[in-house]
C-alpha cells in the first residue's frame, strides 16, 4: 500500500485549465500565482537579478514608446510579482520550435503538430491551458501565467496556430554582432511583436481566411514564422514573415527555425533545425493523435511543450516536458 502510494505521488502532475473569459495575462497570473513565481525564479537563476532588472526596464520603455495594447495587462502582472521580470519575459523570444500542418489522417479537418523548445527550466512544469474569449469567440491558449501574447492556441471551429522563432538576420560574420544589430533595429520600431499579433488574431478573427490575411499582411517589429491550421482539410499553411514581407507554403507543410520560402541569409535557431522540420514532415500525415510521434530531434532536452490541435474536431492534446522527460501528464480537451 505504501509502495503504491509512493509510485502514484511521483506521477507527472496534470496540466490545469483556467477559465478566464475576456481576461488576459493579469487574470491568468491571479489564477496561478505559484506557477508565475516558478517561472520568475527560474529566469532569475538563468539570467541573474541585475540583468533581469535592466532588461525589464528597457522592455517596459519599448512597450510604452510603441503604445503596446497589452502593456496594461503586463503592468498588472508586474505589480503582482513585486519585482522585475514580467516585461522582459513578455518580450522574450528565445524559443525554438518544430511545427507542421497537414490534413488530419482521420479525415476530419486539418491538424497541427507542434513542439516548443526553450532552455528555461520550469516552463514544462508551469504549463497551463487558458480558456479565453475575444470578440471573435472562445479559444484554448497553451501558455504560462503572466504571458500576454500567444505562442500556441486553438479556437474550436475556427483555426489553430503557433509561432516559431525566425532565423536571426545575418549582417556580419559574427553571431553576437548580428544579435546586437537586430536589437538596435528593434529599438527603433513600434509595431506589434509576433506573439501579440497572434493574440490579436485569436481575439478578432472569425475565420481561417481572416486569420491568414492578418498574419500575412500586418507589419511586425520582428521576423517570425506562423503555422496556421483551419477547419477544412485544405486549410493550412506556414507563413514565413519579415517585418513587412511574407512567404506562404500551403499544407502539408512543416517548419522549424530556418527559412524555406525566403532566399535570404539567416542563422537558424536552435539545434538541428533542418532535421527537425524534415523529421516532422516525414511522420506528420500518418502520426496518430497523442504524442507517439515525439522522437529526436523533435523531442530534445530543451523541449518544454508538445501540442496536437484540430480545430474542426475542437480537440487539443498538450503535455509539458523538462530536460529529464515528461513534466506533466498528457491533457486531452475537450
Amino acid at each position: 500500500m505504501h509502495d503504491s502510494f509512493a509510485f502514484v505521488s511521483k506521477l507527472p502532475a496534470p496540466i490545469p485549465v483556467f477559465d478566464i473569459g475576456g481576461g488576459g495575462a493579469d487574470a491568468l497570473a491571479a489564477s496561478a500565482p505559484e506557477r508565475l513565481a516558478l517561472i520568475l525564479a527560474s529566469a532569475e537563476t538563468r539570467y541573474g537579478r541585475i540583468p533581469l532588472r535592466l532588461g525589464d526596464a528597457l522592455s517596459r520603455q519599448w512597450l510604452m514608446r510603441a503604445n503596446n495594447p497589452y502593456l496594461p495587462e503586463i503592468d498588472t502582472v508586474a505589480a503582482r510579482l513585486g519585482r522585475a521580470g514580467a516585461h522582459l519575459l513578455n518580450l522574450s523570444y528565445e524559443w525554438t520550435c518544430t511545427s507542421g500542418v497537414a490534413p488530419d489522417p482521420s479525415g476530419a479537418g486539418n491538424r497541427m503538430l507542434r513542439t516548443l523548445d526553450w532552455p528555461l527550466d520550469g516552463l514544462g512544469r508551469a504549463l497551463v491551458v487558458a480558456r479565453q474569449s475575444g470578440a471573435a469567440g472562445d479559444y484554448l491558449n497553451v501558455t504560462w501565467p503572466g504571458f500576454a501574447g500567444i505562442a500556441t492556441a486553438m479556437a474550436p471551429g475556427r483555426f489553430a496556430a503557433a509561432l516559431n522563432q525566425a532565423p536571426m538576420p545575418r549582417y556580419t560574420p559574427s553571431c553576437w554582432l548580428d544579435w546586437a544589430v537586430t536589437r538596435i533595429r528593434l529599438a527603433a520600431r513600434g509595431q506589434l511583436p509576433p506573439a501579440h499579433l497572434l493574440r490579436r488574431v485569436f481575439d478578432t478573427c472569425r475565420t481561417y481566411a481572416e486569420a491568414r490575411a492578418q498574419l500575412v499582411e500586418t507589419p511586425m517589429c520582428l521576423p517570425a514564422i506562423f503555422v496556421l491550421s483551419g477547419a477544412e482539410p485544405d486549410q493550412g499553411c506556414v507563413i514565413e514573415r519579415t517585418e513587412t514581407g511574407a512567404s506562404v507554403r500551403e499544407s502539408p507543410a512543416c517548419s522549424a527555425n530556418h527559412w524555406q520560402g525566403f532566399h535570404r541569409p539567416g542563422r537558424a535557431r536552435g539545434a538541428d533545425s533542418v532535421k527537425r522540420a524534415r523529421t516532422l514532415a516525414e511522420i506528420h500525415r500518418r502520426a496518430p493523435d497523442g504524442f507517439a510521434w515525439l522522437t529526436a530531434p523533435i523531442l530534445n532536452r530543451t523541449t518544454r511543450a508538445a501540442v496536437v490541435a484540430n480545430a474542426r474536431r475542437g480537440t487539443l492534446w498538450v503535455q509539458g516536458f523538462e530536460a529529464d522527460g515528461p513534466a506533466t501528464a498528457p491533457l486531452t480537451l475537450p
